[in-house]
C-alpha cells in the first residue's frame, strides 16, 4: 500500500490516512491456487466490463496472511481514476460486527448483561407494545417479555427497517424522520420506541434498526459519543486509522462511488455523503471504510480476538457471538439468512454443510453492507475474506460470485 508522510490527527468520528498492511504471501503457501484466484480476477473483470458495477477490491487471507489484494475497475464512473486498494467505502451495515462487538466489550467490563432489558438504558423502550393486525385495524398489545439486549444483537428484538416490508409499523417508519442523518442517536432511540413493534421481542428475527439501538446503549452506559468509543476500544487499538462515520475533504479523490443510476434497473441510486459528518451516528449502518481497514477487523476476529498485542474482545466472548443464537424456535423472517444459517450476536452463521446455494464451513460467520460490502470469517479453513464495491443493485449476486470464486481457489 503506497504510504506519505503522516497527516494530523483527524477530528473524532472522521478518517485519517496510513492504516498498517498485513503481511502478504505467495498464494501457494497458504493452500490456495494461484491460477483459480486468477480466474476470480478474470471473473470479475467481465463483471465490470459488462457495466455490472464500477469497480471492486478483492482480499483473500488464510492463515493469517493476504494471499490475495486486488483492486480491479474505476473507483468512480465519473471519473478515469482506478480502483486502489485504499479507495474508501460506505460499508453500511459491516458496522454492525464492529459495534456488536463494542457492547461485548461493555459486557466483559461488567457493565451490563446480555439479559437487561433495554429499557434500563433507554427509558423510552420501557411502554412499547406490539403492533398486530387484526380486521385490517393495527391493535397494540403489551409484549409478552421485555425487549433485551440480546435480542437487540441477535435481531429478535421486535424492531424493523422500513425497507422490510409494508405492513401498518413499517409505514410508520417510512413516514417519520428516523432516516435522518441530522438527528442525534438519542432522538433516533427514541423516535424508533415510539413505534410499535412487530413481533413479541424473542418470537421472530427481524432484520432491524437494533444496533443503532446498540449505538445508543454504548452511548449511555459509557458516558461517551458511540464514535469516540469505538475510537478507543476497537479503530485505534487496530490501527483501523481509515474507519469512521466521515472522511476529511483531503480524502475526497479516494471515494469510490456507484453508477448514478441502477444497471440492471434504472432505479436512481442515492448515496450518502462521506466527506460529510453526521450527527447521528449509525451503529447500523454509518462507517466509511477501506479494505485493508476492515481486513484489520477481520484478523483480529481470526485471531480470536486479539491483533499486535492487544485483546479486543476475550476468546469465549467471540465464541459465543459467533455462535447461533437463532434455533429452531425462532421464525426467521425475509431473504437475507439464506437456508442453513442461522443468526449470533452481530454476526450470521453457518449451521450446516449443504442447503445453502453456496460454498463454505459451518461455524463460518460473516456480514455484509447495503451497497456492495461483504466479509466472512472461516475458522475452519482459517480464512477470510473482504470484498468491496458499490453496487446496491447487484450485492446478492456480487457477495455470491465471490464466494464461489474464493472457495474454488481453496486446496
Amino acid at each position: 500500500m503506497t504510504t506519505t508522510a503522516t497527516a494530523p490527527a483527524a477530528p473524532q468520528g472522521t478518517i485519517a490516512p496510513h492504516t498498517p498492511p498485513l503481511p502478504e504471501a505467495r498464494p501457494e503457501t497458504l493452500g490456495l491456487s494461484q491460477s483459480r484466484l486468477q480466474a476470480m480476477s478474470d471473473a470479475f473483470k467481465r463483471e465490470i466490463d459488462k457495466g455490472t458495477v464500477p469497480g471492486v477490491t478483492v482480499l483473500v487471507a488464510r492463515r493469517g496472511q493476504i494471499g490475495w489484494f486486488e483492486a480491479l475497475g474505476r473507483q468512480s464512473p465519473a471519473s478515469a481514476a482506478p480502483m486502489a486498494r485504499d479507495s474508501i467505502f460506505r460499508v453500511f451495515s459491516m458496522t454492525k460486527p464492529i459495534v456488536s462487538v463494542g457492547i461485548m466489550a461493555l459486557v466483559e467490563d461488567g457493565h451490563l448483561l446480555l439479559s437487561d432489558a433495554v429499557a434500563k438504558f433507554i427509558p423510552e423502550f420501557a411502554d412499547q407494545k406490539v403492533g398486530v393486525v387484526s380486521s385490517g385495524k393495527l391493535e397494540l398489545v403489551p409484549p409478552k417479555r421485555p425487549m433485551t439486549v440480546q435480542d437487540l444483537l441477535r435481531h429478535t428484538s421486535g424492531l424493523t427497517y422500513e425497507h422490510q416490508g409494508d405492513g401498518p409499523v413499517h409505514k410508520l417508519y417510512q413516514e417519520s424522520r428516523v432516516r435522518s442523518r441530522k438527528i442525534t442517536n438519542a432522538e433516533h432511540a427514541a423516535l424508533v420506541a415510539s413505534f410499535p413493534l412487530v413481533c413479541h421481542p424473542g418470537d421472530e428475527f427481524n432484520y432491524s434498526r437494533s444496533t443503532d439501538i446498540l449505538g445508543r446503549i454504548i452511548e449511555v452506559v459509557s458516558g461517551k459519543s458511540l464514535g469516540a468509543f469505538l475510537s478507543d476500544r476497537i479503530l485505534a487499538p487496530l490501527q483501523m486509522t481509515e474507519t469512521g462515520f466521515a472522511t476529511s475533504e483531503a480524502n475526497a479523490k479516494r471515494l469510490a462511488e456507484p453508477f448514478a443510476a441502477d444497471p440492471w434497473t434504472g432505479d436512481k441510486v442515492a448515496l450518502f455523503n462521506m466527506l460529510e459528518q453526521p450527527v447521528m451516528e449509525s451503529g447500523g449502518g454509518g462507517l466509511v471504510s477501506t479494505t485493508m481497514d476492515y481486513a484489520r477487523f477481520c484478523v483480529m476476529l481470526r485471531n480470536g480476538g486479539t491483533l499486535d498485542g492487544n485483546r479486543i474482545i476475550g476468546r469465549k466472548t467471540l465464541e459465543l457471538m459467533a455462535a447461533d443464537h437463532l434455533g429452531p424456535h425462532v421464525v426467521t423472517n425475509g431473504t437475507l439468512l439464506s437456508p442453513g444459517h442461522g443468526f449470533g450476536l452481530g454476526f450470521a452463521v453457518r449451521r450446516e454443510a449443504g442447503i445453502a446455494p453456496f460454498p463454505g464451513s459451518v461455524g463460518q460467520y460473516f456480514w455484509s453492507g447495503i451497497a456492495g460490502t461483504f466479509f466472512w470469517i472461516d475458522p475452519k479453513e482459517d480464512l477470510f475474506a473482504v470484498f468491496m464495491s458499490q453496487g446496491p443493485g447487484q450485492r446478492d449476486y456480487t457477495r455470491t460470485l465471490v464466494r464461489d470464486l474464493v472457495y474454488a481457489a481453496v486446496e
